[in-house]
């Protein structure tokens, strides 16, 4: 039989599992929003023929602040 110690340390053990892969999948889904967003700035300066990838710069920041407001809307209902 287990004693509620080692219960406690068994369930603390999965519970930071856990949470390692929830935030790491968050770190995925930033790097997918984020090229996404620049792919498709990269394809419409393609598409443009232009000298200075305005969009790509542009779509790319767009996809740092989108990507962020996922992570922090996220993390505040993983809190509650």
């Amino acid at each position: 039989m287990e004693s509620s110690e080692e219960k406690e340390r068994k369930d603390k053990g999965k519970k930071a599992l856990n949470s390692y892969a929830y935030y790491s999948g968050m770190g995925f889904q930033m790097i997918a929003v984020i090229g996404i967003f620049a792919f498709i700035g990269y394809q419409i300066d393609a598409g443009r023929d232009s000298d200075t990838p305005i969009f790509t710069a542009f779509l790319s920041l767009l996809g740092v602040c989108a990507s962020m407001y996922l992570v922090i809307r996220s993390v505040n209902k993983n809190k509650n």
